[in-house]
């Protein structure tokens, strides 16, 4: 998998693929064909054929880690005051009930940074500080438990019964008499 949080590679795992193409570096400036290289990098071909490519025309200089491939676009300190926003609640932005959506998130960091992110970045943003998803660990104060179980014995049931009877079908779209 490829990036498993979704926020790209990490340093580590940077520094060890740039470490990967200077040693194949190494190995142009001796004249080894890319299958070697490949084979002993545990590595394609073809991605030795591009670090080859890079390395004619750029030299090693070229074959080193050009950092993450996107820098996040809030700085420490304003994703700290973006924490300071989140915890005055979101009654304080104008919402009236006390739940965090990604979009509600997205509308905070457009108001008060000037930034414009998508839902998805609003989610990595804030996993790749340390925040989850929550659940709440009690119920609302507003739920009516006898209202939903008079729902779960009345309209479930009718819910669940609408689907179409299981009957013997054809397998002829055309003719569906047909045997």
């Amino acid at each position: 998998m490829r990036y498993p949080q979704g926020g790209g590679l990490t340093a580590e795992r940077r520094q060890f693929r740039e470490e990967l193409r200077l040693k194949a570096a190494e190995r142009f400036a001796q004249g080894e064909a890319s299958s070697v290289i490949a084979k002993d990098l545990r590595v394609s071909v073809r991605s030795v054929q591009r670090w080859r490519q890079m390395w004619d025309e750029g030299g090693p200089r070229a074959l080193r880690s050009q950092g993450p491939a996107s820098l996040p676009r809030l700085s420490e300190k304003q994703f700290a005051q973006l924490e300071a926003e989140l915890a005055k609640g979101p009654a304080a932005h104008g919402w009236e009930d006390q739940r965090w959506t990604l979009s509600r998130v997205k509308t905070v960091i457009g108001r008060r940074f000037h930034l414009t992110y998508t839902v998805q970045g609003v989610r990595q943003l804030l996993v790749r500080n340390g925040w989850s998803c929550q659940v709440p660990a009690r119920r609302a104060m507003e739920r009516d438990d006898e209202a939903v179980a008079g729902w779960v014995k009345e309209v479930w049931p009718c819910a669940e019964d609408s689907r179409r009877p299981v009957e013997p079908g054809s397998s002829s779209r055309t003719k569906p008499a047909s045997p």
